[in-house]
């Protein structure tokens, strides 16, 4: 057994190390990644050769954490791992988008990622160190790959930035990106801040680059252990004379329909279909078949080239905007009745409809991962039916990417929720047309419908995406805003940020190109915020403020703090307290502890419940005071007096004597239990907490009487 070992040091001094040699010896390519506690397996395999007419690389990534890993089991009732959580699949997408650029462009064959979270703890968050296990496994095995690439997150913690930051760190951070790099290139971007601006987030990239090359150079050094050489391939028969015949034939014709400028997708499609259909037909009908494909690939090639030409050349775009246009945009609130919250956004050809829905405490998100667990308050989800672009299939659940790009949209807004914000939140977009940036559409419609809902929202938010046309070396460039589907297709960037007048809260970058200067960036995200200051414009004009009240039929919640010790009391023996309060009043009441004290939120929708709950409640919580007048039940009869129930769970005794000034021989001659009393609180024993009541001191004392008179 050969084993290979390599150890990469982190800044603060961790140390991960790459295994291979020891595990999953079968498959194309294995490889451990320790640190600390967390042992992270990635491996790749793939087929020897390509799927007959496959003209793409059908690449699958997969990343799973075993419950194991923390000594946990599964929930459910089969006890076992079982489809990907919305966190896997999010993480298995961040390692997919950084992979996927780098393999080359002619290699189709099958090919499998799988990253397996074998260990854990409550510190390390493996998701950083996924991309970096992936690689490895690539670059050890004899997949063809211009790589490697690592993945790492940098975060700002008290101004400083931190790589790979402990979940400790994580919760001070103010910054908080994922980013995927070779050594000379950043691929993808993902994360949120807290409003920070265009250089910062650009510093931080350059921070994570940094502690990236280091990596990239370990794994070449692994790879150059393992001495495996990459394989031949050949997955694709190409025909110059044909490929050379297409573009001269088909080029001028593709720049023409481009540059008519049509703003309808649909059609613009169909007239560059016809091009190409018309080229076939120059093709002797025996032959037509056997080359389809092959003309089918090389046309591409002539349409993107086409529109990249229009846009380099004259910065003219598909849709007849220049570089900086930002589409129309219509917007409208309160359009749907049911929900707490509405709206439409509008921006060209991509509309999303988004709903806000408020609820208790009872409606949270519970979060129950191997290596995280908890309860989720603001939810945003995103939904991509095939009618949005005019598709004729059948909706089959939530896939990766409606995951991704709620996810996105959900950072982006999710700062703006005040802490203490008593309602959980939903915000669904529903994308009813689609052509491009439907999940910056998701950010200013969410904005719109949690304003409309009356959702005290810190600041508005919107989000716009931003394209790059480049030509070889970027020597020329243009940078696109508000991108098209089409420019993101065949464009070299896609470049999501969303922001608030003050800064950036969120974004999410894929970039398709080799060697892209930090000045194109800079470039690009000033352009984004110009972008998104228009559209904030309009977004205020549409609605300049959270409305200042809720919907009449969305639920009212009200706050009242108890100290810790009144929470057993509100609950009652099994809950038996709570539960009474919500069937009398119809009000749903919830209790949790937080800094030592009851925080009780009592929530209906009309104002008589939720008096009354609140009403129960204050009774059981208040604390009994000397001097004070109570209007008490008679709970029990004794000899020697009665007990009187002043407030819910809380009796004092009502002594014979202290019943009425007259003589009283047997209590049940004035009290019977049940009977409803007033009564005066004399005295809390300090010892023992025993309440002393007095009836008498309520009544007029009687005049004595004067014994001359008497004779």
């Amino acid at each position: 057994m050969n084993v290979i070992e390599k150890n990469i040091t982190l800044p603060d001094g961790r140390v991960i190390t790459l295994e291979t040699g020891k595990l999953a010896k079968q498959a194309d390519g294995a490889v451990m990644l320790k640190m600390g506690n967390t042992m992270l397996l990635a491996t790749v395999v793939s087929a020897q050769e390509a799927g007959p007419d496959v003209d793409f690389m059908p690449l699958s990534v997969d990343y799973k954490e075993k419950f194991a890993s923390v000594g946990r089991f599964p929930g459910g009732f089969t006890k076992r791992e079982g489809k990907a959580s919305d966190y896997e699949i999010l993480v298995s997408r961040l390692i997919d988008r950084a992979l996927r650029p780098l393999f080359p462009d002619d290699y189709h064959a099958e090919t499998f990622v799988q990253v397996t979270l074998y260990s854990g703890d409550e510190e390390s968050m493996p998701d950083s160190l996924a991309g970096l296990a992936a690689s490895a496994a690539i670059a050890v095995s004899d997949i063809p790959f211009h790589g490697p690439i690592s993945e790492v997150r940098v975060a700002r913690v008290n101004g400083e930035f931190v790589i790979n930051p402990t979940c400790s760190q994580l919760k001070e951070a103010d910054l908080d990106i994922m980013v995927g790099a070779t050594y000379e290139n950043i691929m993808m971007v993902e994360g949120e801040m807290d409003e920070v601006s265009e250089q910062e987030m650009l510093d931080a990239i350059k921070c994570a680059h940094a502690a990236i090359k280091e990596q990239c150079l370990v794994q070449e050094e692994l790879a150059k252990a393992v001495g495996k050489a990459k394989r031949t391939y050949c997955h694709e028969v190409n025909d110059e004379e044909l490929r050379k015949d297409v573009w001269d034939k088909c080029y001028q014709k593709a720049y023409d329909v481009a540059r008519q400028c049509n703003a309808d997708k649909h059609l613009r499609s169909e007239l560059l279909h016809k091009v190409e259909e018309e080229y076939l037909e120059t093709i002797p009908e025996e032959e037509r078949e056997a080359k389809k494909a092959m003309v089918g690939r090389y046309y591409h090639d002539v349409e993107k080239e086409a529109m990249r030409r229009m846009i380099l050349d004259e910065g003219v775009r598909l849709d007849g905007r220049n570089t900086e246009q930002i589409r129309p945009i219509w917007c409208e609130v309160g359009y749907l009745p049911g929900p707490h919250g509405s709206s439409v956004f509008t921006r060209g050809e991509t509309q999303s409809l988004s709903t806000v829905t408020l609820g208790t405490k009872l409606d949270e998100k519970i979060v129950d991962e191997a290596t995280e667990q908890g309860r989720e308050r603001f939810l945003l989800h995103y939904n991509f039916p095939p009618f949005s672009t005019g598709e004729a299939k059948a909706t089959r659940g939530v896939g990766r990417r409606e995951i991704g790009h709620g996810n996105l949209a959900h950072r982006a807004l999710k700062r703006m929720i005040p802490a203490d914000y008593p309602y959980t939140v939903r915000v669904v977009s529903d994308i009813l047309e689609s052509n491009g940036s439907s999940s910056m559409a998701t950010v200013c419609a969410g904005t719109l419908a949690l304003m409309d809902a009356g959702v005290p929202i810190r600041k508005p938010v919107t989000g716009i995406a931003m394209g790059l046309i480049t030509d070889k070396g970027c020597a020329k460039y243009a940078v696109l805003s508000d991108i098209l589907g089409d420019e993101d297709h065949l464009g070299d960037m896609d470049f999501k940020v969303t922001g608030t007048v003050d800064g950036i809260t969120a974004t999410q970058m894929d970039i398709k190109v080799d060697g892209l200067p930090y000045e194109i960036l800079e470039k690009a995200l000033e352009q984004a915020r110009r972008g998104r200051m228009h559209i904030m414009n309009i977004i205020l004009q549409t609605l300049p403020a959270p409305r200042p009240e809720l919907k009449p039929h969305a639920p009212r919640i009200e706050t009242l703090i108890v100290d810790k010790d009144q929470i057993g009391a509100i609950i009652g023996p099994g809950g038996k307290i709570i539960q009474d309060i919500q069937e009398k009043s119809g009000a749903t009441v919830t209790i949790e502890e937080v800094d030592n004290k009851g925080i009780v939120n009592i929530s209906a929708t009309n104002a008589e419940s939720i008096h009354i709950a609140i009403s129960r409640i204050k009774a059981i919580a208040s604390k009994p005071e000397e001097g004070e007048v109570y209007d008490g039940v008679v709970k029990s009869i004794m000899p020697f007096g009665a007990f009187i129930e002043i407030l819910p769970g809380k009796d004092g005794l009502l002594h014979i004597s202290e019943i009425d000034y007259k003589r009283i021989e047997k209590v049940e001659d004035v009290l019977k239990e049940g009977d409803k009393i007033q009564v005066k609180l004399l005295e809390i024993d300090k010892k023992t907490g025993k309440l002393r009541l007095s009836r008498k001191a309520l009544l007029p004392r009687p005049e004595r009487k004067d014994p001359e008179k008497q004779q």
